[in-house]
């Protein structure tokens, strides 16, 4: 009959070389991977330009601006955090509202008219339902290429260029389904801005 003397040295060193192995070697290796084929996406898909960085692809950022392509409503905080100088800290994170509740539907019917009177060349043209929505995350960096579309004539007014160089901006920036086939079309919002700001090419 085996006692703990004769079995502690081989779990000791069966648990040494499984701390060695799941702890060490295995995440130095799927980093090592990660870093040589697929950089950008290891390190948070940031859009950097000539060393500056101006966020991720993979998060949304507000803008306001009649001249900048919006996104979903975000859910931003602004009273909760304060830096080391006291500033208010605004950041963003996901929504518990029920889409059965009343904030929710007062939170959709202010952004409807919020839409409508940034666009009024519009008119009763019905509004994308991803402009005046939360993601599940409340963080979607992405729009439908209908509600791309739906802002391009107040982009190009506020801008003083053609509703053609923004299509062409907003077409450049439209992601096709996955493999053709999954998923819908989307719009990067940051990207398009970034493009209409002359930063990206």
């Amino acid at each position: 009959m085996k006692t703990i003397k004769s079995i502690l040295p081989k779990a000791l060193i069966f648990f040494l070389i499984a701390t060695i192995v799941c702890g060490i070697i295995y995440p130095l290796l799927i980093t090592g991977i990660s870093q040589i084929f697929f950089k950008d996406k290891a390190n948070g898909s940031i859009i950097e330009v000539d060393g500056k960085k101006y966020g991720s692809e993979l998060l949304a950022q507000q803008f306001t601006d009649d001249k900048y392509m919006w996104g979903r409503i975000m859910n931003i905080d602004t009273g909760t955090f304060k830096d080391e100088n006291g500033n208010t800290l605004m950041y963003a994170c996901p929504s518990n509202l029920s889409p059965a509740s009343d904030e929710y539907e007062k939170l959709v019917a202010e952004r409807v008219e919020k839409i409508k009177a940034a666009n009024p060349e519009k008119g009763d043209t019905p509004i994308p339902v991803d402009l005046v929505t939360c993601s599940g995350s409340g963080l979607d960096p992405d729009i439908s290429p209908a509600a791309a579309e739906y802002q391009i004539e107040r982009i190009a007014k506020a801008r003083g260029i053609s509703t053609t160089q923004v299509e062409e901006i907003v077409l450049k920036y439209t992601e096709n389904r996955f493999l053709g086939i999954f998923g819908e079309k989307i719009v990067n919002v940051l990207k398009v801005n970034l493009a209409l700001d002359g930063i990206l090419k």
